[in-house]
């Protein structure tokens, strides 16, 4: 196979790499190509039926995600939340419903699924963007860089690795980076990469015709974490959620039956006339987990000021959503990572 060269290679077809190609298509820099290892794009924002099984929520104070979605002219919507919502303390207490705080802001959700924001950005340049093209090395050879890959070799005056930075030590450098940066990108945990989630589209919302807002919080059982999922036009019905890690290791029909048999308990028995059924483990997901599986409880520090510097001579840059200073491990993060990149690939 030939070689294909390109002024600026960008690793990575998720929400920040797509920002980044986004931004310098926007300035008329045409002279790029994505490589991306899945057989699709948008990394962790990932929809099967209208459901989000990745990225789903933003929050009021994201203004990079609202400012993205304006550009685009997507719309967004508030996280159903009107109604009880159930929070459930142990097994062997009853559960306690309350409402939820109108005065608070809510969450919002891109209407159309998370993936719509993926497909418009995307639009531009889709034919540039390689998929399952795997980078395993990259290194300098003269002025430019080398990266050898599953489809063959590729050649760029610049690159910017967007993958998350635990998963961008399985590249081989050369030469290779410093001790002190491969440390770093290995002690990044990748979000979502301990994640599993669940959701289920329905005929009708059985849960509000109950003054059920279709969340429920569980310290434990099957489900951690449950909310309302349907869709902007409210036409299409669906919950979605979190499984609890501790159903990993069983069958897949056997953590249905488990994850049922528990919403049963909490929203009636309505929950098994579901019109279908999704679920996502990411920690089996090759290009979102390369690490021992751990609970993540609170938001890892993201933002490491080491991935702000250029190497191999200036050639080589990190973005992502870990990466980013500003709200990392979000798609806010993930965006504004992509705005620097693109800023920076150009000076």
């Amino acid at each position: 196979m030939s070689e294909i060269s390109s002024k600026y290679i960008i690793v990575g077809a998720g929400l920040s790499g797509l920002t980044t190609a986004y931004q310098l298509e926007k300035t008329g820099e045409t002279d790029f190509i994505i490589l991306e290892s899945r057989n699709r794009i948008g990394g962790r924002i990932h929809t099967c039926d209208g459901i989000d099984l990745g990225a789903t929520w933003f929050q009021p104070h994201h203004q990079n995600v609202s400012n993205l979605l304006d550009e685009l002219e997507l719309s967004r919507f508030h996280q159903f939340s009107k109604g009880r919502s159930v929070l459930v303390y142990s097994t062997m207490a009853p559960e306690h419903y309350f409402e939820s705080d109108s005065n608070t802001p809510s969450a919002f959700r891109i209407a159309g699924s998370s993936s719509k924001l993926i497909q418009k950005l995307a639009a531009p340049f889709s034919n540039r963007i390689y998929l399952e093209t795997a980078v395993s090395e990259i290194s300098e050879r003269g002025d430019a860089l080398s990266l050898q890959t599953n489809k063959g070799i590729f050649i760029a005056e610049k690159v910017i690795v967007t993958v998350p930075p635990k998963i961008a030590t399985r590249i081989t450098f050369t030469p290779e980076l410093s001790e002190v940066v491969m440390r770093a990108m290995d002690g990044t945990h990748t979000w979502m990469s301990n994640a599993m989630k669940v959701g289920m589209t329905f005929k009708r919302p059985f849960w509000r015709n109950k003054n059920l807002s279709g969340t429920v919080i569980g310290q434990v059982g099957a489900v951690t974490e449950l909310y309302d999922h349907s869709n902007f036009e409210d036409n299409t019905f669906a919950l979605m959620g979190f499984v609890n890690e501790g159903l990993r290791d069983y069958s897949s029909e056997e953590r249905k039956e488990r994850i049922l048999d528990y919403l049963t308990k909490y929203l009636g028995k309505e929950i098994g006339d579901y019109l279908s059924y999704e679920e996502k483990d990411w920690s089996q997901d090759w290009n979102t987990s390369c690490e021992t599986i751990k609970s993540v409880y609170m938001s890892p520090a993201y933002g490491n000021p080491i991935f702000t510097k250029a190497y191999m001579k200036g050639r080589l840059l990190f973005s992502g959503a870990e990466t980013s200073p500003l709200y990392g491990g979000y798609m806010d993060g993930a965006i504004y990572s992509g705005i620097l990149a693109a800023q920076k690939v150009c000076e």
